[in-house]
């Protein structure tokens, strides 16, 4: 990572300097600011639940998004204007999170999805999906939430930060632009980390210092914003790349998650209860909540607690309707290890009281030969080793509603399971 600019540790030094800089009036001395975050995380949480409550309601005013809004609002000027683009706009129709049912608990996921982590990653396949729905109106000023919950890893974003931003970077970025935020994260995060002394890890500092440059209280010499430009360049860079990735990884978990939901409504329109791993049950899939069809938690199976945890997290189990046993047990591999999601089923298997009578993985079309040559190791094939079928996403997708429509129980799966080769 190349040095910062001579001129821009000048511009950095005079904004410490400063007395009445918001580093020093609202950074560093605002006790009010360290009280927001916990205030805005109990704000966020109320927008979930009120929306998944239905009593959210069907406009900005008088909503538990006011509240959050206004406490963020509340954080001097920098974050001035913040609440704006949250505003029901009748004539336009935006943003459409209010009279939208389905983009309101779009919304909702995405704010569960963003407070139960602080995974990088998973903040950024977040944030992907929220950009992916395209609900009109809404753009990165939802970054003034994720600030509050995570400001290590999100800057806010506003009118003069953008416009401090251009003037530091030598740059063009447009508002309202997600990848134009992704891409000023990127150069904030690498330009913060560079300095000397960075300003904070905390990124509502070097915000804080954008916000002044574009508000006309600091000036940045042409000479800074040239160097900085190739930095920016640089950065950006890496953000379209990192993005590709992320952009990959959503998708890998949408088309896990959709097999989920298949396997967990086949399930229960057969009869049966329905188990979704502890860590996915959050999850959404076409504005149904996975934990909508199955149940609270793991009935007890007469498990050791090691296996019981293990078990646990098996992508889908089908249960006894008296809730004493697993009848089906599948782990759906995208693009995880055949061989470890193989032992979970064994594991199962071999400690459950009663054993399941079927054990499945489910995988893309493409990893057929992979998971033959899983089930052929002579450690899956000796005697007393239970049979695992496959089942390939292709054929659960084009079946599953017959399935659910003609099928009386679990032996409806054999009809679209295939076998390892003999």
């Amino acid at each position: 990572m190349a040095e910062p600019a001579p001129d821009l540790r000048e511009l950095v030094a005079r904004y410490r300097g400063d007395p009445e800089s918001v580093y020093n009036t609202w950074f560093l001395q605002d006790a009010a600011r360290l009280k927001a975050f916990r205030s805005i995380r109990r704000g966020v949480q109320e927008v979930v639940r009120t929306v998944r409550a239905g009593t959210f309601g069907s406009d900005y005013k008088g909503s538990p998004l006011e509240t959050v809004m206004e406490c963020v609002t509340e954080q001097k000027q920098v974050f001035q204007g913040a609440a704006h683009a949250f505003y029901w706009k009748p004539k336009l129709r935006i943003p459409d999170i209010y009279e939208s049912e389905d983009n309101k608990r779009a919304f909702a996921d995405f704010l569960d999805r963003v407070l139960a982590t602080a995974d990088e990653d998973r903040l950024d396949r977040a944030v992907a999906d929220l950009e992916a729905r395209q609900i009109k109106g809404l753009g990165p000023a939802v970054a003034n939430i994720l600030y509050f919950l995570h400001p290590t890893l999100f800057p806010p974003f506003n009118t003069a930060i953008v416009k401090g931003f251009n003037a530091v970077f030598g740059d063009k970025k447009p508002l309202g632009s997600w990848p134009a935020y992704r891409e000023m994260r990127a150069a904030i995060r690498r330009t913060n980390a560079a300095l000397d002394l960075p300003l904070s890890t905390d990124l509502g500092a070097f915000a804080g210092l954008l916000f002044e440059v574009g508000t006309g209280r600091q000036v940045v010499s042409a000479s800074a914003a040239e160097v900085l430009a190739k930095e920016r360049e640089a950065a950006e860079k890496a953000a379209r790349k990192r993005h590709q990735e992320v952009e990959a990884d959503r998708a890998e978990e949408n088309q896990h998650l959709q097999m989920q939901f298949l396997l967990a409504k086949a399930g229960r329109a057969l009869g049966y209860l329905v188990h979704v791993a502890a860590n996915d049950r959050t999850r959404v899939w076409e504005g149904v909540p996975l934990s909508s069809l199955a149940v609270e938690s793991l009935p007890p199976l007469g498990l050791p607690g090691d296996v019981e945890q293990t078990v646990g997290l098996i992508d889908v189990l089908w249960l006894d309707p008296a809730g004493g046993r697993v009848v089906c047990a599948f782990e759906v591999e995208k693009s995880t290890s055949i061989y470890s999601g193989i032992l979970r089923l064994l594991d199962l298997e071999r400690s459950a009281a009663v054993r399941p009578d079927q054990l499945y993985l489910v995988a893309p079309d493409a990893r057929e030969k992979e998971i033959q040559a899983q089930l052929c190791r002579p450690s899956f094939a000796g005697a007393g080793v239970p049979e695992i079928h496959y089942i390939l996403f292709s054929d659960l997708c084009a079946h599953c509603d017959g399935m659910c429509k003609f099928g009386t129980d679990h032996t409806a799966l054999l009809k679209i399971a295939r076998k390892k080769p003999r």
